[in-house]
């Protein structure tokens, strides 16, 4: 008998030190009021000078399509980060490119179609109704500085929804870059090739 009591406080312990503080500490849930602070919002804006972790952001045309006076950036960054890797966009743009092409497909291309010409499965089904997707292959968007496709993405355009919850800032540029090369396959002045890319598009028909 008393083997089985010691046994039974034996249990009784180990169950009480199964016990996880961590899970009942007091915390405030995601959009709930604290009456610890005097303006009783949980929400609390960062104190002065702190960055979150992988979001400093020093470069402002870069995370905002426009240079400091609101124009519309005409050049890619010179540096992105796709997939982890660190590219320079001045001497590996085919793997811009290829990013680019891989995350317009997958988010851009049931509305605008893969070649970019506002034809995109939704869109021929009719879903669009209000306002269908502009051809990026119109003299006006020809026209656009590269910056207008990252500022769109970012801050939604018209129908569009913003990209920005979904591609990174880094990977914006690369889907804007790849829309200028769709734009460029469609329109390209053949005199404007060497000899050789010439050679090349023959041997591909």
């Amino acid at each position: 008998m008393k083997l089985r009591s010691l046994a039974l406080a034996a249990a009784g312990m180990a169950l009480a030190g199964c016990h996880t503080d961590m899970w009942v500490q007091p915390r405030v849930k995601y959009y709930q009021p604290s009456e610890f602070f005097a303006d009783q919002s949980g929400a609390r804006t960062p104190p002065a000078g702190t960055v979150p972790r992988g979001q400093a952001r020093t470069d402002d045309p870069k995370y905002t399509g426009r240079t400091p006076d609101g124009k519309l950036v005409t050049e890619l960054p010179a540096r992105l980060v796709l997939d982890g890797q660190e590219v320079d966009t001045r001497t590996e743009l085919g793997k811009v490119l290829r990013v680019g092409k891989d995350r317009f497909t997958a988010q851009c291309s049931h509305c605008h179609g893969a070649a970019g010409d506002g034809q995109g499965m939704i869109t021929k089904r009719g879903l669009v109704l209000r306002r269908p997707p502009a051809s990026y292959h119109t003299d006006r968007l020809r026209k656009m500085p590269i910056g207008h496709f990252f500022d769109v993405m970012t801050n939604g355009f018209g129908t569009m929804f913003p990209a920005n919850y979904r591609l990174d800032p880094d990977e914006r540029w690369a889907v804007a870059a790849y829309i200028r090369a769709l734009q460029l396959s469609q329109a390209m002045d053949p005199d404007a090739l060497t000899p050789e890319e010439r050679a090349k598009l023959g041997g591909a028909n």
